[in-house]
Order: structure tokens, then C-alpha cells, then sequence
């Protein structure tokens, strides 16, 4: 009697979306397509795509991944378009003040992939020419950078997305399985709704320069994104950006309100 053959090993499916800001070529969009599927992913978010992304150009190129193309959800802003999302990978090439810790691609899978076999995370990959724009960058809660040589260090874009959807591939494997002690990450919604109110109070008391708030909070944006928040810990910093509120007579505390209904 011949002994049945053990069936291989089925990996875990990541809740990945991949995200792409105002692309400019209906043929990047179909190759993104054919990357995604050729490693397993299906959920494409386009943000203001400058081209149809339905086009014929895109479909040659997308092959068999016309799927892919046609199941594409269009938003209009990127906060929306990461709705739901646990975490945010943005791509950049550039380095400056405000992009400090920029992750290779192996390493962002590494802290990616864990997350994604229970909640949402996006890979978010900006223009063609122009890449992410440093406020997009503030809604990701990490950089991802692609060494590349000095003299041609801008890739395709549809070769940038390849690269780090085998990244994530290759990390999967040695992952499948590992789930238990997981932190539970705050949703993006959160994440964006905590610094706009931690923003607000800390003008407010005179903390940040009104002429350019964001020059400072971005700062504290690196500071806690690397933390990784969850759900509780974002409602401790909310419970202190309350307390400022009331110190600075900006919000009306439970106890007046209780008093003026009586």
C-alpha cells in the first residue's frame, strides 16, 4: 500500500493592501497588478490615479491579474484609502529631518508580517516622479527605502512593489504559525485622530509654533509610531491631551456639564 503523499505546507493569507499614490502610467498599474498576484495579494488601493487605471494599457499588462485590476478600489485622499489599516508602510528614496530610521525591505516584512496575519497593513508607494509627499509620509508609521546605486537610485515603480512583495513572501514562511503574544495595534483612524487633538492642544498652550505646528509634532509622530500603539495606550494620551483641554478652559468638564443639566 502506498503511503499518501503529505500535502505541503499552506501558508498563512496576509491582510496586505497595497497602495498607490496618484500613479502616472496605466502600464505601471498593470505590472503592479501581475506583482501582486504572482506573490498571492489581491487588495489594491489607488489614490487618484492620473491615468484609467482600466485601460487597455493596463490590462496588457496585467495579464492574468486583470482580477486584480478590475476589483481596485479608486479614493480620493490617502487617509482614506488606509482606513482600517493596523499599520502603514510609505516608500521613500529621499532622506532628510523627518525620515530617520527608514527600514530595508526585509526588515519592514520582518515587523510586517506578524501584524498582517491578523489585522490590515499597507505598503504605500507614492508617484512615479515624485514619490510621497512628507505629509503623506506622516500618516505611515514607518520608511521603507530600497538601496539603490547613487547613480540611478529612483526604481520603477511596478520593480519597487515587486521587490517588496517578495520581501514580505520570504518572510511569511518563517512566520506561519507564530501569532500568540501579539500586540494589538490602534487602527490608523486612531493613530491620525490622537495627533490631530494632540496637535490642537498643544497650540493651544502655546507649545508649538502656530506658523509651522507640524515642524515639532511630526517629531513626536516618529517618536510614538515606533512604539506602536494599541488601542489603550492611545486612549491614555487622549485622556492627557483632555486634561490640557480642560486646564486651558478649552473643554468643559463632565462635572459642569452634569451641574448645568440639573
Amino acid at each position: 500500500m502506498k503511503a499518501e503523499a503529505e500535502e505541503p505546507e499552506r501558508q498563512e493569507q496576509l491582510q496586505l493592501a497595497v497602495v498607490l499614490v496618484e500613479p502616472q502610467g496605466a502600464l505601471n498599474i498593470g505590472s503592479v497588478c501581475r506583482a501582486m498576484l504572482n506573490f498571492g495579494f489581491t487588495d489594491l488601493r489607488l489614490v487618484n490615479p492620473q491615468v484609467d487605471h482600466l485601460s487597455n494599457d493596463a490590462r496588457l499588462m496585467a495579464v492574468k491579474a486583470a482580477t486584480v485590476l478590475e476589483n481596485a478600489r479608486v479614493f480620493s485622499c490617502l487617509e482614506d484609502a488606509l482606513a482600517g489599516c493596523k499599520l502603514s508602510f510609505g516608500t521613500t528614496r529621499r532622506f532628510g529631518r523627518y525620515r530617520e530610521g527608514l527600514l530595508h525591505p526585509s526588515e519592514a516584512a520582518k515587523r510586517l508580517v506578524p501584524v498582517a496575519q491578523r489585522d490590515s497593513v499597507a505598503l504605500v508607494f507614492g508617484r512615479e516622479d515624485r514619490g510621497l509627499f512628507t505629509s503623506e509620509l506622516d500618516l505611515c508609521q514607518h520608511f521603507i527605502t530600497i538601496p539603490t546605486d547613487e547613480n540611478l537610485p529612483s526604481m520603477n515603480l511596478a520593480q519597487a512593489v515587486s521587490l517588496c512583495l517578495y520581501e514580505v513572501s520570504k518572510a511569511r514562511g518563517s512566520f506561519t504559525g507564530q501569532m500568540s503574544g501579539r500586540k494589538n495595534f490602534a487602527s490608523s483612524e486612531a493613530l491620525e485622530s490622537m495627533y490631530q487633538h494632540m496637535r490642537q492642544s498643544l497650540l493651544d498652550i502655546g507649545y508649538l509654533d502656530p506658523q509651522n505646528p507640524d515642524h515639532i509634532l511630526r517629531s513626536f509622530r516618529r517618536i510614538l509610531n515606533r512604539s506602536g500603539l494599541n488601542d489603550r495606550e492611545v486612549r491614555i494620551l487622549r485622556g492627557l491631551f483632555n486634561q490640557i483641554d480642560l486646564c486651558t478652559g478649552q473643554k468643559i468638564s463632565r462635572k459642569t456639564l452634569k451641574e448645568n443639566s440639573e
